[in-house]
């Protein structure tokens, strides 16, 4: 009798112990195949050697979490997911990152802590947690090396008429100037960019501004040798101005001439004194005929000019220098030519004249580079501009590969290696100044929120902006990088631990 117990308790110390050396992705293993009941229990026990009753343990474990998983009747949302410490640098964390990141409003913050944290905040608290960082966000802006900003961006912006000068560096947004001031003349701006010159080493190549009078003299005193070049896109917006307007026009009299023909069309008995309405009715239609065949006639050669403009002259890839400077001269002398037709034109073509040459900078720049990268291949400037333009050329077109394949042959190894610095030429080549107009609309969501604007409340946002890691981008290189770590090429800690915080992390 003795012996017979002590073979049973020794059998299930090994049963137990066989179980409790199984891990959990085995587990789940035996539970999946104790539900599909492919093999039976008293067989899967045996091959694991463990006990009947463990498999069962695991059957009913897999089972709860199924039908939790799938059963809609479960109140899930009552389960607990992670607890939180709510501590007082936590809640100075989460003020910032209402501000910042959702853009809340002051009001905003109180009502969220009221609502569903019961706790009382008030402007004043708010107000402090968010300036109490702007000293550690302003010297880490000052801080910043910006010699690796190669193409910087400047515009205006402006909060209630007050104008705020911003600058970025093209090809990473970094925002290197965000300053409010009472004016926008050469001395304001001459002023900040030399500081931001000899404070950072800022000195780009060049940079890209629209009009400005202010902004051009005021770079032009403080960096004299630094080319400024026109921005394609403000000129190109009020082009496409002028085209809607046009239309709107043309749209206004064919409506009218629609509702005339529609009077006119209908058949009725007509008095004396009515048939001479009748014939002042017919010259209005007349009159109104010949109107909107000269408002489509203008909308229509408006709008192939600008199609011109926009796809050939503006062109990153289109003809030599001074064809683009012919062919924008005609342009302008087409507009001056029906001024008379519509008051904006005169605008238009004066706008275009007055930035002639800043406008093509880009196709001399490009002309400079094409010729320097013939010189160090040593090909021929010819060969070089025939691969230029063939870039061009879509894929999927014949003439493209007939093409290559005859530069292929004139070009031999050469080939492969002009390509790809040609294209690298082309992703470098900046036209406009859309990364700042960006960075406007951007800031137009914190700007919306106040009256007017502090220098201190602009130190922060330019910190945050620049160090908040992109979520998505046209440019897949940008993803899941802050400006800054465009900029230096070196990582950096998340923006909130750069002032000091320690982010919340979940228990394991």
């Amino acid at each position: 009798m003795s012996s017979s117990i002590f073979v049973d308790s020794i059998n299930n110390f090994k049963a137990s112990y066989a179980a409790w050396t199984i891990n959990f992705q085995g587990r789940i293993k035996l539970a999946a195949q104790a539900i599909a009941e492919t093999v039976c229990i008293t067989k899967l026990a045996k091959d694991h050697k463990v006990s009947r009753k463990f498999i069962y343990a695991q059957k009913e474990k897999a089972e709860s979490a199924l039908k939790e998983a799938f059963d809609p009747s479960l109140p899930n949302e009552d389960q607990i997911l992670f607890y939180l410490p709510v501590t007082k640098a936590w809640i100075k964390q989460l003020v910032l990152a209402l501000i910042l990141i959702c853009h809340s409003s002051y009001q905003g913050v109180i009502e969220l802590f009221r609502d569903l944290f019961d706790y009382s905040i008030c402007k004043g608290t708010i107000h402090n947690i968010v300036y109490a960082n702007l000293k550690k966000a302003s010297e880490i802006n000052e801080q910043t090396d910006l010699s690796n900003v190669h193409v910087g961006a400047h515009d205006e912006i402006f909060q209630n008429t007050a104008p705020v000068l911003v600058g970025c560096d093209a090809f990473s947004t970094y925002c290197y100037l965000l300053k409010a001031e009472k004016g926008r003349d050469a001395t304001t701006w001459g002023a900040h960019l030399l500081d931001v010159s000899k404070n950072q080493k800022l000195n780009p190549d060049y940079t890209i501004a629209d009009a400005a009078k202010g902004l051009r003299k005021g770079q032009k005193e403080a960096w004299p040798d630094t080319p400024c070049h026109g921005d394609i896109f403000h000129a190109l917006q009020e082009f496409k101005k002028v085209c809607r307007s046009l239309e709107r026009r043309a749209l206004g009299c064919l409506k009218t001439l629609y509702d005339l023909e529609n009077k006119a069309s209908r058949p009725r008995k007509l008095t004396l004194q009515e048939k001479k309405k009748e014939r002042l009715f017919f010259k209005k239609l007349e009159s109104a005929k010949k109107e909107s065949e000269r408002a489509c006639s203008l909308f229509d050669d408006v709008a192939i000019l600008y199609d011109w403009l926009q796809s050939d002259i503006f062109a990153v890839i289109g003809p030599p220098v001074h064809e683009r400077q012919e062919l924008l001269s005609f342009i302008i002398e087409q507009l001056k030519q029906r001024a008379q037709l519509h008051t904006s034109i005169l605008f238009l073509a004066a706008y275009l004249e007055n930035q002639l040459d800043d406008l093509l900078r880009f196709a001399q720049m490009l002309a400079q580079k094409l010729q320097s990268l013939a010189h160090d291949l040593k090909l021929s400037p010819q060969s070089i501009n025939e691969l230029y333009l063939l870039q061009a050329i879509s894929f999927s077109d014949p003439k493209r590969w007939e093409k290559e394949h005859q530069l292929r042959q004139k070009l031999k190894s050469c080939f492969y290696i002009a390509q790809e610095e040609i294209q690298c030429i082309l992703k470098e080549t900046v036209r406009a100044s859309s990364v700042v107009e960006n960075l406007n609309s951007r800031l137009r969501n914190y700007f919306f929120l106040r009256k007017t604007l502090g220098n201190e409340y602009l130190e922060i946002l330019q910190f945050f902006l620049n160090h908040r890691a992109f979520l998505r981008s046209e440019c897949q290189e940008r993803v899941g990088k802050s400006p800054a770590e465009l900029l230096t090429g070196q990582q950096h800690q998340h923006w909130l631990e750069m002032l000091g915080f320690e982010l919340f992390k979940q228990a394991a």
